[in-house]
């Protein structure tokens, strides 16, 4: 089984209505489309984009005004999935539930369907600075193409949450990311490297690049899309079958073939998935 997937290092600009936003999300798609993609990732956090609207002071939107959005935001995605034919996961928006806030990633199907999964490890910016909740379950998604797993950016440096995924039988993970400097981008992008290897999975991974300077906490991103898979033979060396410019407005596209995961956790150079101690570290599969 193979999958085509494309990756959008998508370029925050000042919007000044929801069609902005919405023009330049279904470009990105269609882009994707004409290379024949088959699931389209799109960064953490891209939905501020709609803060940069702004009150008609010049100020921007604060952070929970951005639930507001959460209807058009649905409406558009589904939409876009279902015209292409595409599975897209529309990186994440901020939601309200109970008077809380939630950095949730969505996954929009090609028949219409909707699933969600809130990001479980919350930065201290996010809670000090937006008041963010954390998720409190991870799941596992059945597509037409095989299952898979949706962690956003913190997330991907805790390797005990990837092993719960990949034991519920994902072998993609999409990451979609938001890091404002090259520290923040390299944490996630090494440890997206670390959680092929230690679980022989592909791992898709995005963020933001450009910016927006009337909204806080957003006036600087640092980005670069990647497609990563174990470091062993037949992948790559490097583990990348693909990545972008850093910080340009792009998108990356690659073939995932999942028969070469099941084949190198049998005959690698090293087994690690198949070697793993749960006699000594249970994978904790409970979901």
């Amino acid at each position: 089984m193979k999958m085509r997937v494309s990756a959008v290092q998508y370029r925050l600009r000042k919007a000044e209505g929801f069609q902005d936003f919405a023009r330049q999300s279904e470009h990105y798609v269609k882009t994707a489309m004409e290379y024949g993609s088959e699931f389209i990732l799109f960064p953490e956090f891209f939905t501020t984009q709609l803060l940069s609207i702004g009150n008609g002071a010049g100020e921007g939107l604060p952070i929970h005004a951005l639930p507001g959005f959460t209807e058009q935001y649905t409406a558009l995605f589904r939409g876009l999935a279902q015209t292409h034919g595409v599975h897209i996961i529309g990186g994440t928006h901020v939601t309200e539930r109970e008077g809380r806030l939630y950095n949730t990633a969505h996954l929009f199907y090609p028949d219409g369907r909707v699933e969600r999964q809130d990001k479980l490890h919350i930065t201290p910016t996010e809670v000090t600075e937006w008041r963010m909740s954390a998720g409190d379950g991870v799941r596992v998604f059945d597509t037409a193409k095989g299952r898979i797993g949706i962690l956003t950016c913190y997330d991907i440096e805790f390797p005990e949450i990837v092993r719960m995924v990949r034991a519920a039988g994902a072998d993609v993970i999409f990451c979609p990311s938001c890091t404002d400097d090259r520290h923040g981008f390299y944490r996630v992008r090494y440890s997206c490297h670390a959680r092929t290897v230690e679980n022989q999975i592909y791992v898709v991974t995005t963020g933001t690049v450009g910016a927006l300077e009337n909204v806080d906490f957003m006036r600087a991103n640092y980005g670069q899309a990647a497609i990563l898979s174990p470091n062993d033979i037949p992948f790559p060396p490097r583990g990348v079958l693909a990545e972008g410019e850093i910080n340009d407005d792009m998108i990356v596209t690659a073939d995932l073939d999942l028969s070469l995961l099941e084949e190198v956790r049998q005959r690698g150079s090293v087994t690690t998935w198949r070697d793993r101690r749960t006699d000594l570290y249970p994978d904790w599969t409970s979901m």
